[in-house]
């Protein structure tokens, strides 16, 4: 259910409002690449699925990209508040290398 589209700093405030209710809080930086490499693992099963040539079995459970994707960018977002990086000021260093360091790399359409 959508209330409305957030930010990412929203997004960050919300996750973290979420992990502060419990004692435990978030997992250490090594146990949180060990989540991000799994949900990535579980991704990639789901994109083979859809685009692959492994059909899934029978006895496995429904799953959607856009439901990995969402466990995967929790993850992120638990691994980005515990080391407390800002997403968005990640966005836009990454942005801002790719516009300058990569300008040229790729062909660009005509209507741009």
């Amino acid at each position: 259910m959508k209330d409305h589209d957030f930010t990412v700093k929203e997004m960050q405030k919300d996750v973290d409002q979420y992990i502060s209710q419990f004692k435990e809080g978030y997992f250490k930086p090594l146990t949180m690449l060990a989540r991000m490499t799994e949900e990535l693992g579980e991704l990639s099963r789901e994109i083979n699925h859809h685009y692959g040539e492994k059909p899934k079995k029978n006895t496995e459970d429904a799953s959607t990209i856009e439901e990995e994707l969402g466990d995967l960018l929790f993850v992120l977002t638990c691994f980005a508040n515990e080391q407390g990086i800002s997403l968005e000021d990640a966005h836009h260093k990454v942005m801002n290398k790719f516009r300058t360091r990569d300008k040229d790399r790729w062909t660009k359409k005509e209507d741009h």
